[in-house]
């Protein structure tokens, strides 16, 4: 191990101890789930706020709390038994109420028949990428799809990074002490998650050249990624904790 490479772990190391903090779960999306016990509830208010994590986190974090409300702060009592009415006029930017009446009667399909979200991911193959597209096909399996929906769900296949999908994946199945990460699902190990990226994400990797990559997406994930699991074969996807956190909290270039 060269002493770069490991200055570089050590300091990576340690800004994930610092971020991976519950006194940062009240401003960022995670806090959604967080406000919920039932392993459904948690699932369900986990996957809308990791899909409207786009934009400002304040603003994420009120337009989730929002549709929360909505849905009678039950949110799958509430996809079980659905009052489509409450949910008109819902609208949190690119996502109106088209959208929301669509993933409520996919999620309605899906807990009558199943207990739990994961099935939906871990019922289509062994590794993140075939779940994730897996996922996607069986999303718009149901009749009458939308069309202007599609694009709220991202997939390996369109090439996309699943930003917002691998942040999800990790809050469900990272499981440490630490309090952020829920680790409710156990059929996906932690060492498979694939590193959630957006601009800020890519900015910080390149600037310590753990990405070459020019292009943000599903390529750019996989190679950050086995770039963070020489550093943690276990657990690559902790780092995601240092690298955000040095993107938009510290500004860090």
């Amino acid at each position: 191990m060269s002493k770069k490479y490991h200055d570089l772990k050590v300091f990576l190391d340690r800004k994930v101890a610092q971020f991976n903090q519950p006194v940062f779960i009240q401003a960022d999306p995670v806090s959604i789930p967080h406000l919920f016990h039932k392993k459904q509830d948690i699932e369900i208010a986990g996957f809308f706020a990791a899909l409207f994590a786009w934009g400002n986190r304040t603003t994420i974090i009120n337009k989730s709390k929002e549709l929360m409300q909505l849905m009678d702060n039950a949110p799958y009592a509430f996809c079980l038994d659905p009052d489509f009415k409450k949910l008109l006029g819902f609208k949190h930017r690119t996502f109106n109420d088209t959208d929301i009446l669509y993933f409520t009667e996919f999620l309605h399909f899906h807990y009558s028949r199943f207990k739990s979200l994961e099935s939906a991911f871990t019922d289509n193959g062994q590794t993140i990428e075939t779940m994730l597209n897996g996922f996607n096909d069986y999303f718009f399996s149901m009749e009458d799809v939308p069309q202007r929906t599609r694009k709220h769900i991202a997939s390996p296949a369109k090439h996309s990074t699943c930003k917002r999908l691998n942040m999800f994946l990790r809050w469900m199945v990272r499981n440490d002490a630490n309090g952020v990460d829920f680790g409710i699902w156990k059929q996906i190990k932690p060492a498979q998650l694939i590193c959630p990226v957006d601009v800020h994400v890519a900015r910080v990797a390149r600037h310590f050249n753990l990405l070459t990559r020019n292009q943000i997406d599903w390529m750019a994930a996989l190679e950050l990624t086995e770039y963070l699991r020489t550093l943690d074969p276990e657990d690559p996807v902790k780092y995601d904790f240092a690298l955000f956190g040095l993107g938009v909290m510290e500004k860090y270039t």
